[in-house]
């Protein structure tokens, strides 16, 4: 009995003496609640941007689904939609991993149009959304749909034929030539194409559902950060490491380095880049990491300078341990604290300078859907009757970069051990 609660107090010493670096690092963490909070919320909108096509009400690739009718809507505006088939072959079944990640194409042209719709034979009349007036009301217009021509893609130089009976004869896109009765075509389209859809932000000036693409610029907007600090990691590291630890001239062109790449305005670094590798999403990430190192580089090749004077690392050294050993055993976990501090504060800077290319027509291009892009095509509307198509992607772009830089202070806090 006495020696299994020995081997478990072992155990338990064992333990503690493994997790006793990051321990006390987030139990500090922890008493930070704006920074507990702004966590929380990244994590959130991770999620969000990960999962925005299966969360969206536009499903379809980057919500591009444009009604001009329903142009700079405000938020909260209930709809009621006939959805009418395209007259095009049925879109294969998207895989969910598909629907994920590009989204699906709608086989659908949504048409907004009010209740009182009614059918006379083969006919359905219907009063569509027309002009919008600056008082906000709308006109409408009358318009007629075949029935057949809502629910199925029809052949373009056969149209349906009555049959006796209350019958229909449709001949489809595809060849084939269906008989179906015409009340049952009218209970089809109540029960499966009208439907009501909610603009919770409202639209934009080409009728597109500002929230879907609120939630796919997230995507954008998380990914050029992720992918900047990846960048900038896999470079200023390498570098910071070896200058630092080494010195001498490698230190001295190390630092050459790094003071050339920070004279050069950002802006016009990510130019540059830009005009070299191509404006495509990739590129345009690419370009902002390979601005970025140079921060990570510095920071990093301080804190080995300090380091390599240490009596454990001189010990090391002795010992005849190999200097790649050295770096990575035993230097760099004792940095990771600035390496984290420093990564936070480049994912807000990355998402800045994102959103300021877009602005300027240099990022991400439509109709991909991007923070910045929305902000510079709609900062006209600031003083108009419909701000909030620029007000939500920027109180969106700002909380996300406070969020960021809390998360970056409250590291800072959580690994600074005078505390």
């Amino acid at each position: 009995m006495r020696g299994e609660r020995t081997e478990e107090r072992l155990a338990s010493a064992k333990a503690l003496r493994h997790y006793r670096w990051w321990y006390p690092v987030l139990r500090r963490f922890i008493r930070n609640g704006g920074a507990v909070l702004s966590l929380l919320y990244i994590l959130l909108l991770s999620v969000v941007a990960f999962f925005a096509y299966w969360l969206i009400p536009d499903k379809t690739p980057n919500a591009n689904t444009i009604i001009l009718e329903l142009a700079n809507l405000p938020p909260g505006m209930r709809i009621f939609f006939l959805k009418v088939r395209k007259n095009q072959p049925i879109p294969e079944k998207t895989s969910w991993w598909q629907l994920l990640i590009h989204g699906q194409v709608s086989p659908y042209i949504y048409v907004p149009i009010l209740e009182d719709y009614r059918f006379e034979g083969t006919e359905m009349l219907v009063s569509v959304y027309q002009h919008r007036s600056a008082n906000g009301t709308f006109s409408f217009a009358e318009r007629r749909y075949h029935v057949a021509d809502i629910v199925y893609p029809l052949a373009v130089d056969k149209k349906p034929e009555t049959l006796p009976g209350g019958r229909l004869r449709i001949y489809l896109l595809d060849g084939r030539v269906i008989e179906t009765d015409l009340f049952q075509l009218y209970n089809r389209i109540e029960k499966d194409f009208l439907e009501y859809r909610t603009f919770w932000l409202g639209t934009d000036k080409y009728g597109r559902d500002i929230l879907s693409r609120l939630c796919l610029g997230a995507r954008v907007s998380l990914s050029v950060g992720f992918i900047a600090v990846l960048v900038s990691l896999l470079i200023g590291i390498p570098l910071g490491l070896i200058g630092g630890y080494f010195g001498g001239r490698i230190d001295d062109f190390v630092m050459w380095l790094i003071n050339v790449v920070w004279s050069i305005p950002t802006l016009l670094l990510v130019f540059a880049l830009i005009l070299v590798l191509g404006r495509g999403p990739l590129q345009v990430f690419l370009a902002v990491g390979l601005t970025m190192w140079v921060e990570v580089a510095r920071v990093v090749r301080g804190q080995v300078i300090q380091l390599r004077a240490f009596p454990y690392i001189e010990a090391s050294r002795a010992l005849g341990i190999p200097v790649w050993r050295i770096l990575v055993r035993h230097i760099l976990p004792n940095i990771t604290g600035p390496i984290l501090v420093v990564s936070a504060s480049n994912f807000a800077a990355a998402i800045i300078i994102e959103a300021g290319l877009s602005y300027l027509g240099l990022g991400v291009q439509p109709p991909t859907p991007s923070w910045g892009a929305m902000i510079g095509e709609y900062y006209g509307y600031f003083l108009t009757a419909t701000p909030h198509v620029i007000l939500i992607p920027g109180l969106t772009m700002i909380l996300t970069v406070l969020a960021f830089y809390q998360i970056g202070n409250g590291l800072r806090d959580a690994f600074d051990v005078r505390l």
